[in-house]
């Protein structure tokens, strides 16, 4: 069924069918019954599947990645399509548009997307006042909790954040700071974000002690509030072996919560020739061409912090098949991103029962 729709959206701008398809779940959502449906046609609520991770309990550990619901609009509607966790943003302090259109392009033969969104966001304050809403919507039972057997579950939110285009990057630690403070009392842990290819000079916050002036401040903020939220850092999977020894012994050195491994590539490596002129498009490329490497970098990461630090894995995860791999590579938890625009809105029901067999 799904396969005959995708056929049809993939007619379409990626970003308007994105806009359009989460606004029809929207709709369907806004009704006990279209919701009632939903949840029960997409919804694993085997307790088996419950993971403890960082002091969090996740009701299964497939996860949407940050860059799908940057705004925090559509937290019930994927809720309803039985996620276990959602990243949003990438959030920055102002609002910001992001890069020109068109910024996302499909590689269909490679299983595959190219995006140079930008940080496009509506700020960190708009942003927060969702999440605020969400929160206490969760709190006053608003948000669905209960699993099958009585045990008590909600749907983890992960704040991303960034820093501005126009910010210099010796004046980013301002900029996660300001995001830090604006969502920490909404969100249950934050990835600090400095691995997009698509804003001009972020990656050279990957180095060692731009890393550290960033993380140890973060930190520093994060011990002076009364709850304290886990910090993980997302990183490319374009870093050598020296800086991922960097970011290793960094983690280990700072005890850092934990990693995000991978973000997009700008390597074009194996794409297919159906692919053509696309595959030269600027951007950071996910989606199947990234297994591989995501994989690799994971378990590069685990074996150099001695298992000491968790890395949750992120990077061409389609099937249940691929979730078990980056599992037993030692990832406790597994984010999708792009699967979820090829397999459509049961991918996490099929990920999660194929981890039940």
């Amino acid at each position: 069924m799904y396969t005959l729709l995708r056929t049809i959206l993939f007619n379409f701008s990626p970003e308007a069918v994105h806009h359009f398809s989460m606004k029809a779940l929207k709709l369907v959502c806004g009704t006990w019954l279209g919701k009632k449906i939903l949840t029960s046609l997409f919804t694993d609520k085997n307790a088996k599947l419950h993971t403890l991770f960082l002091g969090l309990q996740f009701r299964n550990p497939v996860g949407l990645a940050a860059g799908f619901d940057k705004n925090a609009e559509y937290l019930r509607e994927l809720e309803c399509l039985g996620f276990g966790f959602v990243e949003t943003g990438t959030v920055t302090p102002k609002a910001q548009p992001g890069n020109d259109k068109p910024r996302v392009f499909r590689l269909p033969a490679d299983k595959a997307l190219i995006n140079r969104m930008g940080f496009n966001n509506e700020g960190v304050e708009v942003v927060a006042e969702r999440l605020k809403m969400w929160k206490e919507k969760s709190e006053s039972g608003g948000v669905s909790r209960e699993a099958a057997d009585g045990v008590s579950y909600r749907m983890i939110i992960g704040g991303n954040i960034g820093k501005n285009k126009i910010t210099p990057n010796e004046e980013a630690w301002k900029d996660y700071e300001i995001c830090f403070n604006a969502l920490h009392a909404y969100v249950d842990y934050f990835v600090v974000n400095v691995s997009s290819p698509n804003t001009p000079g972020l990656r050279e916050l990957q180095e060692k002690e731009s890393l550290r002036k960033i993380l140890v401040h973060l930190q520093q903020l994060n011990a002076g509030k009364a709850v304290q939220r886990p910090i993980l850092l997302k990183i490319a999977p374009d870093l050598t072996n020296e800086q991922l020894d960097d970011v290793a012994a960094l983690a280990l050195e700072i005890k850092l919560d934990g990693l995000v491994a991978t973000n997009t590539t700008i390597g074009r490596e194996g794409l297919s020739e159906e692919s053509g002129v696309v595959s030269r498009e600027t951007g950071g490329l996910s989606g199947k061409p990234l297994q591989k490497r995501s994989t690799e970098v994971l378990k590069y990461l685990i074996t150099r912090t001695n298992g000491e630090i968790p890395v949750i894995a992120s990077g061409g995860i389609f099937t249940g098949i691929d979730a078990k791999e980056k599992l037993k590579a030692g990832s406790p938890l597994v984010q999708v991103w792009t699967g979820f625009i090829y397999e459509g809105p049961a991918i996490v029901k099929k990920i999660t029962r194929s981890l039940l067999s």
